[in-house]
């Protein structure tokens, strides 16, 4: 896939008049998975102000600190016809952003997570103009994943795939959760990843706990091991899998059964995921089996997320969320089973609702891996 297949020029098009239609006269996005949606160029967030300003009437200009021009005309921003400007040190950024909007306006979508001061910075700017949020606006416009992002998203399982086989390597008795943490987070980047985003390693009663971070605690044989790893790509695009392990010797009394219910449901899950389908309906899928088997309650969050340049983004597999699926989104379907102060197991796949129904992004099997 090429760069312009990922970050078509079109897209601004696109949003400007998904803008226009949310009653917007201009979008104004600082650096973040937005700006690379919009763009290509991964920005970073610094106290100078880099803000892409998107009139819907007039022409994409983004602004960046002098120094960093360089960086901004070697991405993909340079091929989808901004404007770029700069501003150097010392000197305030804001009329620039007051010039590109090109005339008058009345209400600006900023940005979600735009940083305060450049918010009340920008009101000053802007006397009497509203402040909406942006992000209403680019979610429906991200929610639904192109072909070659879902390439690239492909492309980002196959290479945390590739980490999870051979945790052989490094996850056993006597090792503390530290340790093969590190060797993992060596693993995701050696794999191709630019960035490692998160390592869980939670071992034994550690591995009740679905957000543990790694400690010196030393792996014991017979301990449940919940792995959850995730980096992103040099596309931008993002990797998260979770499966659980045995770390030698034989598991606690109960455990190979719990574990059992809980294949069945996030196989249950996957299954369910087809265009019509509501996201909430894929969570109870799931949910309904594990209730059954008496484990309701040990099931302590959503099933899923959306994934794409952010791990986490729309849509969310979650009671309450009746949205339809469609074809191009993107998601984790990764039901756990957490049985506080003994252990715990998750297993989470990235999927993508196809037309026909299905596709598992991470390939590697569910079975319960005795290492």
């Amino acid at each position: 896939m090429s760069v312009d297949d990922l970050f078509p020029p079109e897209r601004l098009v696109v949003a400007r008049r998904a803008a226009a239609e949310a009653g917007l006269d201009a979008l104004l996005i600082p650096p973040g998975s937005d700006l690379r949606y919009l763009t290509g160029y991964h920005a970073h967030a610094l106290e100078r102000l880099t803000c892409l300003v998107l009139p819907v009437d007039g022409e994409p200009t983004l602004i960046v600190p002098t120094l960093e021009r360089p960086a901004a005309e070697s991405s993909p921003a340079s091929g989808t016809g901004v404007r770029i400007v700069d501003h150097p040190d010392g000197v305030d950024p804001y009329p620039l952003v007051v010039n590109a909007l090109g005339g008058p306006v009345k209400v600006v979508g900023l940005g979600d997570r735009m940083w305060a001061e450049q918010v009340l910075a920008l009101r000053a700017a802007l006397p009497g103009v509203t402040q909406r949020l942006a992000g209403g606006t680019l979610r429906e416009l991200r929610v639904r994943k192109t072909p070659a992002e879902v390439g690239a998203l492909r492309a980002a399982g196959a290479a945390i795939d590739a980490v999870h086989t051979r945790m052989g390597e490094w996850l056993r008795p006597g090792r503390t959760e530290a340790q093969v943490a590190s060797d993992i987070a060596v693993a995701i980047r050696e794999t191709g990843h630019a960035s490692v985003d998160f390592v869980i390693v939670a071992a034994g009663p550690n591995a009740a706990s679905p957000h543990h971070e790694p400690t010196g605690r030393v792996i014991e044989a017979g301990d449940p091991v919940v792995v959850d790893i995730g980096g992103t790509m040099p596309s931008g695009y993002c990797s998260d899998s979770t499966r659980t392990y045995v770390a030698g010797g034989r598991p606690p009394s109960g455990f190979v059964d719990y574990y059992r219910v809980l294949q069945v449901a996030q196989q249950a899950a996957v299954a369910a995921v087809q265009p019509g389908v509501t996201a909430e309906a894929v969570d109870a899928a799931a949910r309904a089996i594990i209730t059954a088997a008496g484990y309701g309650a040990a099931f302590l969050h959503r099933t899923g997320h959306g994934i794409g340049l952010d791990g986490h983004e729309d849509p969310y597999i979650v009671a309450g969320n009746s949205r339809p699926l469609e074809p191009g989104m993107t998601f984790s379907i990764e039901p756990g089973i957490y049985l506080a102060g003994r252990h715990g197991a998750r297993i989470e796949d990235i999927v993508v609702c196809t037309p026909d129904g299905v596709e598992r992004l991470n390939t590697t099997h569910t079975e319960l891996a005795q290492l």
